[in-house]
């Protein structure tokens, strides 16, 4: 689910907006599931994403990158300056 490259990794994510609050909520589909307040209109859902991710990762919103799928639910994401270990304890769920 996971791929790791230099000092990037690169995630699925399906989104699910217009949630009551941002959350992870768990995998589906080898994409982390989560769920955002924003609504899918004029880019504000991936703003959140990429506001969401930059706290739970630690790392600022300009190392957050949406490569794919700007306009689906279903997004590949890819993160500078976080290793493979950090980015699955932060955002998997504990076994």
């Amino acid at each position: 689910m996971f791929q790791e490259s230099r000092d990037r990794v690169t995630f699925n994510v399906k989104v699910i907006p217009r949630a009551k609050r941002d959350e992870i909520v768990g995998v589906e589909n080898d994409a982390v599931k989560i769920r955002l307040n924003a609504p899918p209109v004029e880019g504000r859902a991936n703003q959140a994403l990429v506001k969401f991710l930059a706290r739970a990762l630690g790392v600022s919103r300009s190392q957050i990158e949406i490569v794919g799928g700007a306009t689906s639910r279903h997004k590949r994401v890819r993160v500078s300056g976080v290793g493979l270990q950090v980015a699955q304890a932060r955002l998997l769920p504990p076994n």
